[in-house]
């Protein structure tokens, strides 16, 4: 949902310089040269799912898609206790019920409250699916478009219930675009009571970024994470008391400190109509694959 773009030297001596970066690797704290920690608490770098605690987290949720499928058609039927954490959608069975919510059909974009000439429409029974890849691995895709006779773009956002109405935490995922078009856009987020952090976000034509909005009003923290949408990156959210820090394949783009939220927020997977830049031309379509999910709670242990 945000608005938009990204902010980002005496030279010490040799000895001064090593020790500040053997100070950062040790520690995880930032150099004296403003350079960002090399990652993130739970040393969410790889490819692979990560499981099990790290320092405050304790891991409440880890999902690899492995194994599974989901047709479109599933994510239906999902006007039940919605934006509560007793919401589900009752197309879905088993696991998949139990562990995930997605905005209901009719629901209206974040486009329809900018006067975009393009807006988009929740559909998720048509634009998300779980299944393997042509190399077998599990993966959950969000297939948004456009019909052929011009009318709204089909959206999608999708939301852990593990992690519905939770106070702090982190919040990871592996993502990538797999097939580009103009007029789509991601922006996964934790929002409500004029709070707002955002991340990923961003047209998926374009770069790939964080924000926050603190929630008492004021200038955004905006940060910019990655160049290509169609790259493989791991994207995390630490989320702790007065702090909010993003990071993208392990490595720190963005703290703010102004304002964090202290409220119970859910974390939404939104995927909808771009909000700047070319609309999506009719009969388009563009595609979103996230091969895992991983997200904890903070402190409750």
């Amino acid at each position: 949902m945000g608005t938009h773009a990204a902010p980002r030297t005496r030279r010490p001596t040799l000895f001064a310089a090593v020790g500040a970066t053997l100070l950062a690797a040790l520690f995880g704290i930032p150099r004296a040269d403003g350079a960002p920690r090399s990652a993130d608490l739970c040393r969410t770098t790889g490819t692979a799912l990560p499981r099990g605690d790290c320092g405050p987290f304790w891991q409440v949720l880890a999902e690899d898609f492995d194994g599974d499928r989901v047709p479109l058609g599933s994510f239906s039927d999902c006007d039940h206790h919605v934006d509560t954490s007793a919401a589900y959608c009752g197309g879905l069975r088993g696991s998949y019920r139990d562990n995930w919510w997605a905005y209901p059909t009719g629901w209206r974009d974040t486009a329809n409250d900018r006067g975009r000439s393009v807006v988009g429409v929740y559909h998720p029974e048509d634009t998300v699916s779980v299944g393997p890849a042509p190399n077998g691995d599990g993966r959950m895709r969000i297939r948004m478009w456009r019909p052929d006779d011009g009318g709204p773009v089909h959206a999608a956002a999708v939301v852990p219930r593990a992690v519905m109405q939770m106070k702090y935490g982190k919040y990871s995922a592996r993502i990538k675009v797999t097939k580009l078009a103009p007029g789509y856009k991601s922006a996964w987020l934790h929002y409500g009571g004029g709070c707002e952090m955002d991340h990923p976000e961003g047209e998926w034509t374009g770069s790939l970024s964080a924000f926050h909005h603190p929630c008492g009003g004021g200038e955004q923290g905006s940060f910019r994470g990655a160049d290509d949408w169609t790259e493989w990156h791991t994207v995390s959210t630490e989320w702790t008391p007065g702090h909010v820090r993003f990071f993208v394949d392990g490595r720190q783009v963005g703290h703010d400190t102004r304002d964090v939220p202290d409220r119970p927020l859910s974390w939404v997977l939104q995927n909808e109509s771009a909000l700047e830049g070319p609309t999506a031309a009719p009969g388009s379509s563009a595609q979103l694959e996230v091969t895992w999910v991983a997200a904890y709670a903070y402190g409750w242990k």
